[in-house]
């Protein structure tokens, strides 16, 4: 086998073995979304603005890392007035704490095209240890990381005060998120 060949061969088998890279993340087709009740309503509600550092390699997934950071001031809760609500010292306070952020500790295989990742999620100046399954979904022009779990707001003080209330506003949010990480 000639050089050239033996370097393009090597040159494709580093291509298909990389590990996804942090500024591949298409935000475009990427979202973090969010369900609460309130007086046993479901409400929906999204981030517009997060950062996503994400690496997966695929033949070693213990090798994999997570860092999302959100942007709680790009909360929207499909009214001004509960986004308005949501930024206030109560909820989020994003006046002292403008971001929420999870790192990842630990990533393992739990099936094909599963994982299991383990870390710490950050809001409100408090961390809590958090274990999300994520299903991988190979999509045209690469992959989608979705998931979801729940998120008990009064363990990270969202809703403080007369807030606190779970007659009101039930403990337990559902989190979504979809991180899809395009193919370079």
């Amino acid at each position: 086998m000639g050089m050239v060949r033996i370097a393009l061969l090597l040159a494709v088998a580093l291509l298909v073995a990389a590990p996804a890279r942090a500024d591949t993340v298409d935000y475009r087709k990427s979202r973090i979304g969010f369900t609460f009740k309130q007086m046993n309503v479901p409400v929906e509600g999204s981030f517009s603005k997060f950062t996503a550092n994400i690496v997966v390699d695929m033949a070693n997934p213990q090798a994999g890392k997570a860092e999302i950071e959100v942007d709680l001031g790009s909360i929207d809760t499909g009214s001004a007035e509960g986004d308005t609500e949501a930024k206030r010292k109560p909820w989020f306070n994003i006046e002292s704490f403008p971001k929420a952020k999870f790192v990842s500790s630990s990533v393992k295989s739990i099936g094909p095209d599963r994982l299991q990742v383990s870390g710490t999620l950050a809001i409100k100046g408090r961390s809590r240890d958090v274990t999300v399954s994520v299903t991988m979904k190979r999509e045209a022009g690469g992959t989608a990381f979705e998931g979801s779990f729940p998120l008990p707001r009064l363990q990270y003080a969202i809703g403080e005060g007369p807030w606190a209330d779970t007659e009101t506003v039930a403990d337990e949010v559902q989190v979504r998120f979809r991180i899809f990480v395009a193919i370079a």
